[in-house]
């Protein structure tokens, strides 16, 4: 009879047992769905770089992955940020609370990005930032932060190196006057400084502005070698065509961006863009991995793929594949595990994301071609040189982050 009460005991302990393992299985994804919001700007001067082509490489990177994780669907979420603070706050909180959002992506504006990484970091939410370029990852760091393509610092180096190591000296700013020209400007400002050149001075613009007569008189007559820009988009196309009505870049002075993308030099055409230089975390013609990838990305979107692009469909994909080894979409967990993994694919080889969150990779040092040396539509850039990740990235030991520090 004790026997027989034994097994009974027993036989329900185990089915107790296995009831609670499908549970927690159940649970390892939670809601029945891995959700992925994608904030961008659809519509504003941000739209080419992130915008709808955004969309379609984020939708690229699940579909890649067929579409599922862990038995579960993967969920993408969408929002225009209009380049709005408050909106993109307003978005990310509604899908944090009410959609139980499990990653956000994208962003495309370094106050948005600072405001929504803050308000989802808040909330033990991961976010993935593709496309501001602000550092998030210094003083601004969290624990759920990861800073994916490219950044201040990376910018300012490979521009900086690749410009004063012939020399010039006396450099000119003109900066945009937010999040991302205040950290543009100190960073090219430290690694002018470290390099022996100067800046010896600078000029805030608004961004969407269409007037930018007064501050070119203003740099063209300051008496520096280099002219840069640190504005982007079609803020920095604007800047570049008004340049060229006073002759700035044939002048003796050299006209520089700190960031360009693909699809600005598409934009104002190679008679326009040509010998600008720039660093780029990706061009899509650098290797037989990158020609393959943006070719299927050309196939949908119509246009090749800026570095925003490939970044958004790398970071997508290695978090979704970190999700799957981690068996949970747990913030903590999957955190941990993208700081274990080694990033390999087309955007980057041998990528590490750093304590601080930011992704460790190569960066390229790009000038637009003449028009007479393009054999295509989109042929339209020379890699001059790789910058490697550990000159193009602030090592853990001179990180301002604490986390860089544990």
């Amino acid at each position: 009879m004790q026997t027989s009460m034994l097994k009974i005991a027993m036989a329900i302990t185990g089915a107790l047992s296995l009831m609670s393992a499908g549970t927690a299985g159940a649970a390892d994804v939670s809601d029945d769905a891995l959700k992925i919001g994608l904030i961008t700007d659809m519509s504003g001067l941000y739209s080419d770089i992130g915008g709808p082509g955004a969309v379609v490489a984020a939708q690229m990177a699940i579909d890649d992955a067929g579409g599922k994780v862990l038995g579960k669907p993967i969920m993408l979420l969408t929002e225009d940020h209009q380049n709005k603070v408050d909106i993109a706050s307003g978005v990310a909180r509604r899908w944090i609370d009410l959609e139980h959002v499990d990653m956000i992506a994208g962003m495309n504006n370094s106050s948005v990005a600072l405001a929504v990484q803050k308000l989802a970091s808040e909330k033990k939410v991961l976010t993935m930032n593709t496309g501001a370029g602000a550092m998030l990852t210094e003083k601004h760091c969290t624990p759920y932060g990861i800073q994916y393509t490219y950044n201040t610092y990376a910018l300012a180096t490979g521009v900086a190196e690749g410009i004063s190591r012939d020399n010039v000296k006396d450099w000119y700013l003109i900066v945009v006057d937010y999040a991302f020209g205040d950290s543009m400007a100190n960073d090219a400002t430290k690694a002018l400084t470290s390099l022996g050149s100067k800046v010896i001075g600078s000029v805030r613009v608004p961004i969407n502005a269409s007037d930018f007569a007064s501050p070119l008189l203003q740099a063209q007559s300051s008496g520096a070698d280099v002219i840069a820009l640190a504005n982007s988009g079609q803020d920095l196309i604007n800047t570049i065509k008004q340049a060229n009505e006073f002759s700035i870049g044939t002048d003796g002075k050299q006209l520089v961006a700190f960031l360009i993308f693909l699809t600005d030099v598409k934009a104002m055409g190679l008679d326009l863009a040509q010998g600008l230089t720039f660093a780029t975390a990706f061009y899509w013609d650098r290797t037989d991995a990158t020609r393959k990838w943006s070719e299927r990305f050309y196939e949908k979107h119509g246009a090749m793929p800026t570095m925003v692009q490939a970044g958004l469909y790398s970071a997508v994909s290695n978090y979704i594949k970190a999700v799957a080894e981690a068996g949970t979409d747990d913030s903590d967990v999957v955190r941990k595990k993208l700081g274990e993994m080694t990033i390999n694919d087309f955007f980057t080889n041998d990528g590490h994301i750093q304590k601080n969150g930011q992704l460790r990779h190569d960066m390229y040092l790009a000038k637009a071609k003449k028009p007479e040396e393009s054999r295509s539509p989109w042929d339209l850039l020379n890699i001059l040189q790789t910058i490697p990740s550990k000159q193009a990235t602030i090592s853990d030991a001179d990180s301002e982050c604490p986390l860089s520090h544990e």
